[in-house]
Order: structure tokens, then sequence, then C-alpha cells
């Protein structure tokens, strides 16, 4: 058992505009679904302008990057059209940005200029899933990743075909 103080979180300004997100700890598909919940309720309130703040996020993995991709498409979609920033990345977690293709998706900012994300004080809550939900959203993810970059599918492909087959047992 993870203890409370050490468990990875995204603290979150939801009254700013830009919304801002800041990572703390390791993004991956344990704390995604929450994050994506949040997102979509934001944009359900018609805010449309994001910054993901990089500084204190560890690591991520292809969930996680996966869920940024599927808000960018969102974001995409919006009238007027939306934005995601990355700000204050690490070299590693921009080279695992760059290598799926979501700089061409998103604007990573490269500057070391604060983000705001030290306005960013409420906790987001991640409740908890059924395998079966964790499965449909790491689906969901690798699919998004694969509509950002076609590149993706040959790294994704054993991940998306176990994914389907496991959703499709319910």
């Amino acid at each position: 058992m993870i203890p409370e103080a050490a468990k990875p979180v995204y603290l979150v300004d939801p009254y700013s505009d830009p919304v801002v997100v800041r990572i703390e700890g390791r993004a991956s598909f344990l704390n995604s679904a929450c994050l994506r919940d949040f997102v979509a309720q934001m944009l359900k309130s018609g805010k449309n302008r994001f910054a993901v703040d990089f500084l204190r996020c560890t690591s991520m993995d292809s969930t996680f990057l996966g869920v940024l991709a599927g808000f960018a498409l969102e974001l995409r979609k919006c009238n007027p059209k939306g934005s995601l920033v990355l700000t204050r990345m690490g070299q590693r977690n921009l080279e695992l940005v760059r290598n799926l293709g979501l700089h061409k998706l998103l604007t990573v900012d490269i500057s070391e200029a604060g983000s705001g994300g030290e306005s960013c004080n409420t906790p987001l809550v991640c409740g908890d899933r059924d395998e079966l939900e964790n499965a449909r959203l790491v689906l969901e993810a690798h699919e998004s990743l694969v509509e950002a970059d076609e590149a993706n599918r040959g790294k994704f492909q054993d991940v998306l075909v176990f994914m389907k087959n496991r959703v499709e047992q319910g």
C-alpha cells in the first residue's frame, strides 16, 4: 500500500484561464481516469484552454500520453478551437511526447517559465474503477495515440489487440 502522501496526484486550478493542471509524481493508467473526467467536466462548462505543468512529473506511461492525445483531439473540435500547452517538461518526458508525435497535436513550451502551476491547490480525487473500466480507458487512450500519429499503430498493436479482447469479453 502506498502511503497517502506519496500517491501521485494532479493538482488543478479550474478557475484560471487557461485551466492549469500540475502533475505531482507518476502520471499513469492508475490515475489518468480522474484527469480525463476533470477535463471532460471543464469542456462541458465551456473551458477549452489548458496548461499542464510537468515540473514535478517523475514519469508517465503510454496510457497517460494517450489521454493527453485524446484531450488534444477533442480540443481541436471545439468552436473556437481549444488549446493544450505542456510546460516545464524534463528531457525524458519531452522525448516521450515527441516520439509519439504528440507535439504535432498540442503545444510544448520548452521555456523554464512558470505555467501558473503554483496556483494549483485542488487535488483531483480518483475513484476506484473496476478492471473493465480500466481496460476501456487503456484501449481508448491507445486508440487516441494511433489517431494522433499512425506510426504509433505498430508500437501499440499488441496493447490494442489485448485490450479490445478484454473489453469485448466484458
